[in-house]
């Protein structure tokens, strides 16, 4: 693992673990806007998730909560972990049923989002 923190086009800081204690965050439960609840919560583009979905799948990364992106503690959707290729393609998430890093359950926001 590695200290830097990894950051997305925008500036948004968007790493799940802390190498420190060899854990990572993943959401206790889905947020209120959660994209992976019925319906477009997000207002979303078409296909949008769909594309968030494979490309976490093609790098084994995950889908960050956006609820979690810009904070001091990123953590790893809550949605995305119970999808099931989603869940098996991701290395953090892998690691973290192998015993290998330790599970940090997030609380998640209730604040709705427009």
């Amino acid at each position: 693992m590695t200290s830097s923190a990894t950051y997305s086009s925008d500036g948004l800081r968007h790493d799940v673990a802390d190498p420190a204690t060899w854990s990572v965050r993943i959401c206790a439960g889905r947020c209120d806007t959660c994209i992976f609840r019925p319906g477009n919560l997000m207002r979303l583009e078409p296909g949008r998730v769909a594309d968030l979905i494979a490309q976490a799948i093609a790098e084994e990364g995950h889908v960050v909560c956006h609820s979690t992106l810009g904070t001091s503690a990123p953590a790893i959707c809550a949605g995305f972990e119970a999808h099931q290729r989603g869940s098996a393609a991701s290395l953090a998430l892998r690691l973290a049923r192998a015993g290998v890093l330790q599970i940090v359950r997030v609380p998640v926001s209730r604040r709705v989002k427009p």
